[in-house]
């Protein structure tokens, strides 16, 4: 009860992200930025409170698939951000969350695994809810609603190849596989935002300051650490399935908080890709390489 108990509130809080990105003023790049730098802050605090060390002896094998996984996730982050920017919530997550359905598609071409029954009924499914969710025809849609969408699955790519990376890091577990994933966005994203957008930390006033704070800390220094302690604890199925909770309450702020519209023929194709994604990672006797995608250190 106390993992599932973590693994609902880390969930909950991954959902109401786009509530405090909407409040900081600054670039998509610089927030991405600066929630790793943060995060990582609250980690190693974390780690030197509880007197455990990284074995730098042990990554070394790995370092360059962490490094590569490290730059895919900050870039993710700015997707995703961007993705806010330009169209709701819902949308934008509603898009996001089709990465599972690119993972299960591009792992039979990757590692030549054959797709089973299942999978191919779960794939076109979800890809009908996402047809459903862009709009029959996309021309409909708003300009910004269609370019939020872009970026919403461009982040669902960038998410796909940091859990297929991931399946390959044998050596560091958890949520030291995380710190140097952060470590590696901070080496990737301070070049970038300094080449494009620049610094601006220093303009932000007060409130952009604690809502940036409250971002690294809590929804991912803090939340990361629940999230990976309590794993050790619960099957893979209930992590699955409790992790669905993220999705739901991004929708459920997007509506209710920042009173975001979402028609019907949206959420029917919300419930599909959600549905179909779900209902591809429980019940499965024998799992493969690339059938979980139960990876939450990217939102």
């Amino acid at each position: 009860m106390e993992a599932k108990l973590k693994i609902i509130f880390s969930m909950s809080v991954f959902g109401t992200i786009a509530i405090f990105v909407k409040n900081i003023p600054l670039s998509a790049g610089e927030i991405a930025l600066f929630r790793a730098i943060i995060a990582s802050v609250a980690i190693i605090i974390f780690k030197l409170a509880i007197g455990k060390k990284i074995l730098f002896s042990d990554i070394k094998k790995d370092l360059p698939i962490l490094f590569v996984s490290g730059a895919a996730m900050g870039f993710n982050w700015i997707l995703l951000f961007q993705a806010y920017n330009y169209t709701t919530v819902s949308l934008a997550t509603l898009s996001y969350y089709f990465a599972p359905v690119i993972v299960m598609a591009t792992c039979p071409i990757l590692f030549r695994e054959k797709m089973t029954i299942k999978q191919m009924v779960c794939f076109v499914m979800a890809t009908i809810g996402l047809i459903m969710v862009i709009g029959i025809n996309g021309m409909e849609e708003s300009s910004n609603n269609l370019i939020g969408i872009g970026f919403g699955l461009g982040a669902a790519v960038l998410y796909a190849t940091v859990v297929i990376l991931n399946k390959f890091i044998k050596n560091v577990a958890g949520i030291d596989r995380t710190l140097i994933q952060f470590f590696a966005a901070i080496i990737v994203l301070t070049p970038y935002v300094l080449t494009t957008t620049g610094i601006h930390i220093t303009s932000v006033k007060n409130i952009g300051i604690i809502n940036l704070l409250i971002l690294g800390t809590v929804h991912t220094g803090i939340s990361y650490v629940l999230y990976f302690s309590s794993l050790k604890d619960l099957k893979g199925q209930e992590a699955a399935i409790l992790s669905y909770i993220d999705p739901l309450i991004a929708i459920i702020v997007s509506v209710t908080i920042l009173g975001e519209s979402i028609n019907l023929l949206q959420i029917t194709g919300g419930v599909m890709i959600l549905g179909f994604t779900l209902l591809n990672e429980i019940n499965i006797k024998s799992r493969r390489l690339c059938d979980s995608v139960n990876d939450k250190n990217l939102r």
